[in-house]
């Protein structure tokens, strides 16, 4: 069974860093990306990141140049490092696995819109604030 797992979320201040992990179990890297999304009070869900073996990495404009993934292969890993995070960024982050084919669809088209067949985590909060 294909699983995903978020942790590292916390309260930090402004300026501050912070790194999510998500957990795979199930799949290979090989045939599924990791898509990370998050979704602030009262707006909707956004995809803010994307990494894949084969395809490589996209970021939303909103995170660009602040968050970065990377991958590690041989424990199922996926991190996503959050720097100079601001207030914007408080909300649910979730990470979910995407068929390899979803996951070169957000890369080179920039957006993704989740499928039905893409698997989720249970969600990890982060909070930005004084």
């Amino acid at each position: 069974e294909v699983q995903v797992v978020e942790s590292g979320g916390a309260v930090v201040q402004p300026g501050g860093s912070l790194r999510l992990s998500c957990a795979g179990s199930g799949f290979s890297f090989d045939d599924f990306a990791i898509g990370w999304f998050r979704q602030a009070p009262g707006k909707e869900r956004e995809g803010i990141a994307c990494i894949s073996r084969s395809d490589g990495t996209v970021y939303a404009r909103s995170v660009k140049g602040r968050f970065t993934l990377s991958m590690d292969n041989a424990k199922n890993l996926v991190y996503l490092q959050m720097n100079s995070l601001e207030p914007e960024d408080t909300g649910i982050y979730y990470c979910a696995a995407l068929p390899s084919r979803h996951g070169e669809e957000w890369i080179y088209s920039g957006s993704y819109r989740p499928y039905d067949t893409d698997v989720w985590g249970q969600g990890t909060q982060v909070t930005v604030s004084i």
